[in-house]
């Protein structure tokens, strides 16, 4: 599925995807810095967990969110530098264990399953993306 997309229609296109996810799934968000991953994070936490203070996971590589027996991880990969840090960050025990955000997936490559959503995101204008989810 393709849209072009707003801020708006963004955080409507991560409430729906939300409101779907169950535990053990995995949603890689892939696209250029700026190009809307955290917004569509934020938003797809917001919808399952209302009150988060959902900030990017960049400097802490990964965020943990709690609400009515779901546990949601929010991994931003960008500075990893080897897969083996992956092990070191809980990321395989995340995978099984609660739904998944990973912005900048790419490294981990294997360790992500089979059937992880893709959702890339494309700067088309300051204010409008593509978004392909997959």
């Amino acid at each position: 599925m393709q849209y072009i997309a707003n801020l708006e229609k963004t955080k409507e296109i991560a409430a729906e995807l939300a409101k779907k996810a169950r535990k053990g799934d995995c949603f890689c968000l892939t696209g250029d810095l700026g190009s809307g991953k955290t917004e569509f994070s934020r938003s797809f936490i917001q919808e399952i967990c209302s009150n988060a203070n959902v900030s990017s996971p960049t400097f802490n590589i990964m965020q943990i969110y709690e609400v009515s027996g779901s546990t949601i991880y929010h991994f931003d990969l960008y500075r990893l530098a080897d897969t083996e840090e992956l092990v070191e960050i809980g990321l395989e025990d995340a995978l099984a264990g609660g739904i998944c955000l990973i912005e900048w997936p790419e490294i981990a490559g294997e360790i992500l399953p089979k059937d992880a959503r893709n959702i890339k995101f494309e700067i088309i204008d300051e204010f409008t993306r593509k978004i392909t989810i997959q």
